[in-house]
């Protein structure tokens, strides 16, 4: 696949956007890009982009969605990726201003401050996230090129409000019920949800800006 500059489209005939959850492909679904939502973690992600590969072929698979800061130099809102050298995203990537950075797959949400500088000690990774380890895992045993890009919606210096880990079911789906009896229970928490709210509906914004200008409709 031929390297893209940022200044003509790269000329693929199909390109999958695998997403977690709906939230970070908001601001993304438009007529001619083909977005999965995979559901939360490695073995939805897995299931989800078996089933997809199964019924049609891709030439360029990218994991997009939320990270959550590790690199205290990565504000809340930075765009940041790591791509296969034959994916042809990086030069549009970084004319759109975002960071190579170095992923760490976790099996949970990273909640604390201090959870993220343990993972950034430990790791030496710059951002974490929950299901590109196994999506580019599967797009090498396919032989086709893949690239995580994410967006960061929590910064390695900020606690989210709640432990979202315990709202998970079984099958890594949030249970909205107990998240908001949670709520209703400490209604102190409520603001601090709104603003993280806010904070991930810009990230989105801007995920799905610089997405559109790497792989135009």
């Amino acid at each position: 696949m031929p390297p893209y500059d940022g200044d003509e489209d790269l000329g693929l005939e199909r390109v999958l956007f695998c997403f977690a959850v709906e939230q970070e492909a908001k601001f993304f679904s438009q007529p001619g890009m083909e977005v999965l939502i995979t559901g939360i973690g490695r073995e939805n992600a897995e299931r989800s982009l078996h089933r997809a590969l199964k019924n049609d072929s891709y030439q360029l698979v990218l994991s997009c969605g939320f990270a959550g800061g590790l690199n205290p130099y990565l504000a809340t809102g930075t765009v940041v990726f790591s791509a296969d050298e034959d994916a042809g995203v990086t030069a549009p990537l970084l004319n759109a201003g975002a960071c190579p950075v170095r992923f760490h797959c976790h099996n949970r949400v990273a909640i604390t401050v201090a959870e993220k500088r343990a993972l950034w000690e430990v790791t030496g990774a710059d951002a974490v996230e929950m299901e590109s380890q196994i999506i580019r895992a599967i797009c090498r045993a396919h032989e086709i090129p893949s690239a995580t890009i994410r967006v960061i919606s929590d910064a390695a210096s900020e606690n989210l409000p709640l432990d979202f880990n315990v709202f998970m079911t079984a099958e890594q789906e949030l249970n909205y019920g107990r998240l908001i009896l949670a709520l209703l229970g400490s209604p102190g928490k409520i603001p601090a949800m709104l603003r993280l709210q806010r904070q991930t509906q810009l990230a989105a914004r801007k995920l799905a800006h610089v997405l559109s200008r790497v792989i135009p409709c």
